[in-house]
């Protein structure tokens, strides 16, 4: 089986992938349009990071392709639906940089604080600045964490560790870990904190979540940080607050528009502000996380192609599978409407095949049936699964 792995994958996932005896090409950067088509043509898996686009063309043209895989947190740049329907499942690696993003958040918060930023500028420009004037100890500051996932608890750990009180907001449930207390508003949990900073999802709720009117809200000379996702925040307005000097400072490693490549020409209104840190989208870019996101990411996908494990799939339902050991694996994944599963019944049955074992799981579109015989797949029954109503994909693990 062909795995093309693209936009310089830690080499991690192809030495692991190859263990299992899978073809693996790699590609130092992304591609797109006819280069991409021709790249997918034959592959049964492809992995990407965040600049290539997996359109429903690319998935259409893909004939053989079974799985998408992110390695990386977000799947925005992939067309879960095309993909859905084609069978193919999606996987990411949404946990592997949270220390990373966490560790990150922590150092743009400190130095901050300490007004490090522009000591630095000052340096550089061949001045002495000593002074403790609008410089301070983060120890018994208010920390606001918007979002309360795997990074923002974990930087809840990090930030009480320093002394800061810690508060934060969620729309859903979760449990406060050490002393972190829940708000019950985004607006209450910015009136009350030294520094805010933002670990949401892109959705519609969340974007532009942060515009002038919450930054109205934050505390007089409180501090903002974005490392999550650059629609968030309106930066025109954080620009005004900063102007303004409502906000002391402010740090943003995530922009709304974003270059596909590394270059110059790039632009943003924060541009300038000494008290502004301003980073590339790298709060997640570590040698570390990149290669925990290599090891996760390809583990799933080696257990998802040898044997039909999906568990950590963004668009399937969720199956816990044990390896093959001297048994034959059917998986056919249908649309989740009745009496396919009757139809499939019916089908084994005239093949006179004897089911050793048979796990079911749906999704509101899928129904992913894996059934465990003790004989090799042969004669028509392939086709004859194939065949049956309803059916996206048949696949066959010896």
């Amino acid at each position: 089986m062909n795995v093309l792995l693209l936009e310089k994958i830690h080499s991690i996932a192809a030495r692991s992938l190859r263990a299992q005896g899978l073809q693996i090409t790699t590609v130092n950067k992304s591609l797109a349009g006819d280069e991409l088509l021709k790249a997918t043509r034959t592959v049964v898996a492809l992995g990407i990071r965040s600049k290539t686009r997996v359109t429903a063309e690319v998935i259409s043209n893909a004939k053989d392709l079974l799985s998408v895989t992110c390695f990386c947190i977000g799947s925005d740049q992939v067309d879960m639906d095309a993909c859905t329907e084609r069978g193919i499942v999606v996987f990411n690696a949404p946990y592997s940089n949270t220390r990373s993003v966490s560790e990150l958040t922590l150092g743009h918060i400190i130095m901050l604080m300490r007004g490090v930023i522009d000591s630095n500028a000052a340096m550089h420009q061949g001045t002495w600045k000593k002074s403790a004037n609008h410089s301070n100890e983060v120890r018994g500051k208010t920390l606001g964490i918007v979002g309360y996932g795997h990074i923002g608890s974990q930087i809840s750990i990090l930030a009480e560790a320093l002394g800061m009180e810690v508060l934060f907001y969620d729309i859903r449930e979760s449990l406060a870990l050490g002393n972190a207390r829940r708000v019950r508003s985004l607006k209450e949990l910015l009136k009350l904190s030294d520094v805010v900073t933002l670990h949401v999802p892109d959705t519609a709720a969340t974007r532009m979540m942060i515009g002038p009117a919450e930054l109205r809200a934050m505390k007089k000379g409180s501090v903002l940080i974005n490392t999550s996702r650059g629609k968030v925040v309106k930066i025109d307005a954080l620009k005004d607050a900063l102007l303004k000097k409502h906000l002391r400072g402010a740090a943003i490693d995530v922009f709304p528009n974003e270059p596909g490549s590394n270059g110059p020409g790039w632009d943003c209104p924060l541009r300038g502000f000494p008290n502004v840190i301003l980073t590339p989208h790298i709060a997640g870019s570590t040698m570390e996380a990149q290669r925990e996101i290599g090891a996760s990411a390809s583990a799933k996908l080696t257990r998802f192609l040898t044997e039909g494990t999906t568990t950590g799939s963004l668009n399937f339902p969720q199956m816990e599978l044990p390896p093959l050991e001297r048994r034959h694996r059917i998986i056919h994944v249908h649309k989740n409407v009745p009496g396919v599963i009757s139809h499939i019944g019916s089908v084994l049955k005239r093949h006179k095949i004897n089911i050793e074992g048979q796990h079911l799981e749906t999704t509101d579109k899928l129904g992913y049936l894996v059934t465990d015989i003790d004989h090799p797949v042969k004669g028509g029954l392939l086709q004859d699964l194939t065949a049956t109503p309803n059916t996206i994909r048949v696949r066959v693990l010896y």
